[in-house]
């Protein structure tokens, strides 16, 4: 366990994982990692809420429409983007991070950016529970870090 989450009380708080389905392979797997993540550390599975998107591109609406509802303490958004011949790659992957990111500061809200950016499909396996282990996963871990450091300068 991540020493920001000792003594850390996880019980009563909400978070909902927002997954794309584009390169579902490698996405459920990090959505599967997320949860993992989330119930080993605490967080009870009633309260994990999970919704699918299309792709990565929705996912920063529908991370703000998650957290406009003011139910979460943290969002974890998940998605895979593998570089191909044009700059799509680029588009998405910026549009990903930068939306997240807005969403994030918005609503004063952890917002995990557990998105793949990958040169290929063996890639984006080796982090989606291969050999560079699950990024769901630690994209759970951090959004929970985040949770807790929110809880200490509120008491500061």
């Amino acid at each position: 366990m991540s020493e920001a989450l000792v003594g850390v009380d996880l019980s009563g708080r909400r978070i909902a994982i927002v997954t794309s389905r584009f390169n579902e392979v490698a996405t459920a797997r990090l959505a599967a990692g997320a949860r993992a993540c989330l119930l080993e550390r605490g967080v009870e599975g009633e309260a994990i809420d999970e919704f699918w998107v299309p792709g990565a591109w929705e996912l920063p609406l529908a991370a703000d429409r998650l957290a406009a509802r003011g139910v979460y303490d943290a969002i974890v958004a998940l998605g895979c983007v593998i570089r191909g011949e044009t700059p799509h790659f680029e588009f998405v992957s910026d549009a990903a991070a930068r939306g997240l990111g807005e969403v994030s500061l918005r609503h004063g809200l952890p917002v995990a950016f557990g998105v793949l950016t990958t040169d290929d499909a063996e890639q984006a396996m080796a982090r989606a529970g291969g050999r560079h282990g699950n990024k769901g996963w630690e994209a759970a871990d951090a959004a929970l870090e985040m949770i807790a450091f929110i809880q200490r300068v509120a008491r500061t």
